[in-house]
């Protein structure tokens, strides 16, 4: 896959010459992201229901169209305040990230996993940008501030145990009996944890891999709210997942058509949204409602 082409949802529309004016240089890049976007929860702020609404923009030109109408103009200026910021979450820094660096030429692309460095007890589940930097892959999580006192460097997170494991890598140790899987969730107060979610996680990495930056609330194929299905399925998509990280071009190439042709993998015209606002609605990708 070409990782510098913009997908469905990183392509700017008519805010590519906005997205142009970003810096491709990370910590500048970032400081611009975080000036855009603002957490729907982890910010604090009680939004009213008009705002919440904008976790749900989903394509990266609907984020911007939410700024371009409080701050018309470029993306670098002013600063605006945090509770003017367009509300979203990791997935939508990293969205707009991964845009940022495509249109700059930049192979980038969102990663899935649980945060190792956010809580001591607890593994949040989390998106970063995972970018090419002419000689590796290289992660970056562009939500946080780098001065903030973390214990992972967020220019340069380790895709590992102490940075952010990604879905594969924890579905496997939970195969293997080596986790906890209600200590892998959205929050340790939330019952949107465990095993089930893990294995939801696993999908939305292959989909994010190949193209797909779904909304994480997203339910599509294979997933369900429950521990159910075919595991031997995730456990082989998962294992495609640990060898092309590794380097196997064979089990990149593999899965990047399995997904292509198993409905199970990847969503189709339509997808089940169970928003953090207590909605579920079905929607529609193709037409974009």
């Amino acid at each position: 896959m070409d990782y510098t082409r913009q997908t469905a949802y990183s392509d700017p529309r008519g805010y590519a010459g906005l997205l142009a004016g970003l810096p491709a240089d990370l910590p500048a890049l970032g400081a611009a992201v975080r000036n855009l976007i603002v957490h729907y929860r982890g910010s604090g702020i009680d939004f009213p229901p008009e705002r919440l609404e904008e976790i749900e923009s989903r394509w990266l030109d609907r984020i911007l169209a939410h700024d371009q109408r409080r701050f018309p103009g470029s993306l670098l200026t002013p600063h605006r305040a945090p509770e003017d910021r367009v509300v979203g979450c990791c997935r939508d820094y990293t969205l707009l990230t991964v845009a940022a660096l495509r249109l700059h030429g930049v192979p980038a692309r969102s990663r899935i996993g649980f945060a190792d460095y956010l809580d001591e007890e607890f593994h949040f589940d989390h998106v970063v940008t995972e970018w090419w930097d002419g000689g590796r892959w290289r992660a970056a999580d562009t939500q946080l501030d780098p001065a903030g006192g973390l214990s992972v460097d967020t220019l340069d997170v380790p895709l590992r145990e102490g940075g952010l494991v990604p879905a594969s890598r924890v579905w496997t140790a939970y195969r293997r009996g080596d986790l906890d899987p209600h200590r892998y969730g959205v929050h340790p107060d939330s019952p949107i944890r465990g095993a089930w979610f893990i294995r939801n996680y696993v999908l939305h990495e292959a989909a994010h891999r190949y193209g797909d930056e779904l909304l994480l609330w997203d339910l599509y194929g294979a997933m369900s709210e429950e521990l159910d299905g075919d595991l031997g399925l995730i456990d082989e998509v998962a294992g495609l997942l640990i060898a092309a990280d590794s380097g196997d071009e064979a089990a990149d190439r593999k899965l990047a058509r399995w997904y292509a042709d198993d409905a199970r993998l990847h969503p189709g015209p339509t997808v089940e949204s169970f928003s953090p606002r207590g909605l579920v609605t079905e929607i529609d990708l193709l037409e974009r409602t």
